[in-house]
């Protein structure tokens, strides 16, 4: 029976290394049928398939790499990592490790990481093209790491002032009938963005820039009429703009500003799907240098793993859906 041996570096604790009661270890045991003992300060492999073997000590030299430069490894992170090898070993593709291929990455001094190669991508867009559309399910961080990079910006002095919008659709009401004024109607829009900038930011240094206007963040609407220098533009939820919406957005960039567009467009609100901004812009604004389109998908989620499920079960449904329709 096939064997391989890993040393395990002094420094490496066994438990960051595979977990609370092992729980990496006894993963790997059952995803690819091998036995795997730690002995000393060695981790011995065995199983029947040499390949496989192999498969297993890179995902576990991965694992000391990581925790050896201080890494603390979450479960999807552990997860990704797993499904990123395996890809590698049925495709027989080039890959020289997910940490490898992540860690040169980072936005705001190294305090926000990708944590996927999808994600590494879509920080490298960023800072390479003024105009970028980030395109994905709920969960792949497009506008938690378009808000980093814009404050990242700000406070190298590259931008003077960040703006963040989104269309405010109405999903089921109106928003003339609902109460208070016109701040508080589409203040529950804009919290994902308000809650973005908190993590980020400390409450008095925010609520600064708010109060000089140094960020703002205000309806799609109120962007209509405003030419908008040195700013760090983020249009979020894109897919519910009209054609018309998002022409009116692009051609708000001034000089010296840069612009990130986020969305779904399996999540459209619009009353017709076709009429997304966001769909048709693929089309009118493909090859144009300085633009670039990242397109994110279910193994870029980072949230909780069952959001991964969910948005894999909603494929398959919605999938099944149309071909029933153009069967009936």
């Amino acid at each position: 029976m096939p064997v391989r041996k890993i040393h395990i570096p002094g420094e490496v604790e066994i438990s960051e290394l595979f977990g609370e009661y092992d729980r990496r270890a006894r993963f790997l045991q059952k995803r690819f049928d091998v036995k795997i003992s730690i002995i000393g300060n060695e981790v011995w492999i065995k199983g029947e398939d040499s390949e496989i073997i192999e498969t297993v000590k890179d995902i576990v030299d991965e694992l000391i790499e990581m925790n050896a430069d201080g890494h603390l490894v979450d479960w999807r992170e552990f997860e990704y990592l797993v499904e990123q090898h395996e890809i590698k070993q049925k495709e027989s593709t080039e890959f020289e490790g997910f940490y490898k291929t992540v860690r040169g990455t980072s936005v705001l001094s190294a305090r926000i990481k990708p944590k996927t190669v999808g994600q590494k991508k879509y920080i490298e867009c960023m800072k390479k093209n003024e105009i970028v559309f980030s395109i994905g399910p709920a969960g792949t961080g497009k506008t938690y790491l378009a808000v980093a990079m814009a404050v990242d910006y700000l406070r190298s002095g590259k931008v003077q002032r960040i703006i963040l919008t989104r269309p405010a659709v109405e999903a089921g009401e109106k928003l003339g009938f609902l109460p208070g004024t016109l701040s508080e109607k589409v203040d529950p829009y804009l919290r994902p963005l308000y809650d973005a900038l908190m993590d980020m930011l400390p409450m008095d240094r925010l609520n600064y820039y708010k109060d000089n206007g140094i960020i703002e963040v205000v309806p799609l609407a109120y962007m209509r009429g405003r030419t908008l220098n040195n700013s760090f533009i983020i249009l979020d939820e894109a897919q519910n703009t009209t054609y018309q919406q998002m022409k009116m957005f692009l051609t708000r960039i001034g000089f010296n500003s840069r612009a990130v567009v986020t969305g779904d467009i399996t999540q459209i609100d619009l009353e017709r799907s076709r009429d997304s901004g966001l769909v048709l812009v693929q089309g009118v604004l493909k090859n144009i240098d300085g633009i670039a389109f990242v397109y994110l998908n279910d193994q870029d989620v980072v949230r909780n793993p069952l959001v991964k499920e969910i948005i894999k079960a909603y494929d398959i449904y919605e999938r099944e859906e149309r071909d029933d329709e153009r069967k009936s």
